[in-house]
């Protein structure tokens, strides 16, 4: 069995588009392949700097890949090309 990729949230409460991404990213399919955190920005005064205007952004394996809209094919496909490397 392959390792799970790490897929990090960047978020922060009340966001609408983080609420679809996440919604994006449990209806792709790969639950099997990925383990999800999620990350409020305002907790962290550097994140908060880097992502304020930018969120939801979606990092695999510590590359952010997606930033504001999650298409759970695309992600499907971003954790399969991963999983194949």
């Amino acid at each position: 069995m392959s390792k799970k990729a790490h897929v990090i949230v960047y978020s922060k409460p009340g966001c609408h588009l983080c609420e679809e991404a996440k919604e994006a990213i449990a209806s792709s399919g790969c639950d099997d392949k990925i383990a999800v955190h999620e990350v409020n920005i305002e907790t962290d005064p550097e994140l908060f700097a880097r992502y304020r205007y930018d969120i939801p952004v979606i990092a695999i394996n510590g590359v952010d890949t997606f930033i504001h809209r999650v298409d759970p094919s695309e992600f499907r496909a971003a954790i399969e090309r991963i999983s194949t490397d």
